[in-house]
């Protein structure tokens, strides 16, 4: 089954306590999303997997969750030992000792509904968005939940970014571009340069913002989205990834083996021709040492630094 399938697919949720067992290799599942704690570096994925490791990816704890669904994304905050993990079956846990254990946070009422991201705004606010305008959100660290909507159509809601100023973004289906200065406590829509599907928006270090999407849509915009600027490309890959490092090397992938590079802030990309992965990416992190490492179909990768 392909990344999108398994992202997309609902399968119902149970949550009990969380054990751990030792996996001394790299872990070969469907990772879906990944952050840092304060020690650790934190991989979720399939049927309720949550991976986390103190020795940047040298050996792994997996944590027994009790859940049967897929986890899509996880969210710490900036102390490092709050964190939050969503995803289907409208499911929410939580940890507040960086990931050795978790607990049930939210749990929706429609176990059909499917969270696709999650995002800790501040030491109070988490976000999480996903499938069909799912959106639920918690102004007190986590104690209780809300669900409403942020725009008129039930598109999918992808995935939530922050940039250096605060403001919030979101990206989805449909030319879904959202964005909050204050927040998220209201969403403003954003021009979309088309009317397909988003993935996400980028916030660079440049102050500029790249939106990615599918058949190679990329954009740039050095206004704050009020012009959109195309980036062209040789191929149409679903880029559903982006990732900037702190030398302000951008990195976008996804699918069919779709892996680009920018050095030049966005402007132009070019293939990423040193990966050897012949299959999706769904995340993308720098462990604490430094290395590269990708998430996806084939599990977790280490990824070469790009020249």
């Amino acid at each position: 089954m392909t990344f999108l399938l398994c992202r997309f697919l609902l399968i119902f949720t149970i949550c009990v306590a969380t054990l751990a067992h030792a996996e001394s290799t790299a872990p070969n599942m469907l990772l879906l999303g990944a952050d840092l704690s304060k020690d650790a570096m934190i991989l979720v994925g399939e049927r309720g997997t949550i991976l986390r490791s103190t020795d940047s990816g040298k050996s792994w704890q997996r944590h027994e969750t009790g859940v049967t669904a897929a986890i899509t994304s996880v969210s710490f905050a900036a102390d490092g030992l709050h964190g939050w993990v969503a995803g289907h079956g409208a499911l929410i846990l939580t940890t507040t000792d960086g990931g050795e254990t978790w607990s049930e946070a939210y749990q929706g009422e429609n176990r059909e509904d499917s969270f696709l991201d999650i995002h800790v705004v501040d030491q109070n606010t988490i976000i999480a968005v996903g499938a069909y305008g799912y959106y639920v959100e918690s102004r007190d660290a986590g104690l209780t939940w809300k669900a409403r909507y942020v725009q008129d159509e039930d598109s999918h809601l992808n995935r939530i970014t922050r940039a250096s100023d605060g403001t919030l973004y979101l990206a989805g289906e449909r030319g879904s571009l959202l964005a909050s200065a204050d927040n998220g406590l209201e969403w403003q829509p954003i021009p979309a340069p088309y009317q397909g599907s988003f993935y996400g928006i980028l916030p660079l270090q440049n102050g500029k913002l790249l939106a990615h999407g599918l058949r190679g849509h990329i954009y740039l915009s050095d206004n704050h989205v009020e012009d959109w600027s195309p980036v062209s490309i040789d191929s149409h890959p679903l880029l559903s990834v982006s990732y900037q490092l702190p030398d302000a090397t951008i990195i976008l992938a996804g699918q069919s083996r779709a892996f680009l590079i920018s050095k030049d802030g966005g402007t132009t990309f070019q293939p990423w021709t040193d990966v050897n992965i012949t299959t999706g990416l769904a995340a993308i992190i720098q462990g604490p040492d430094g290395k590269l490492w990708g998430l996806g179909e084939a599990g977790l990768s280490l990824l070469p630094t790009p020249q």
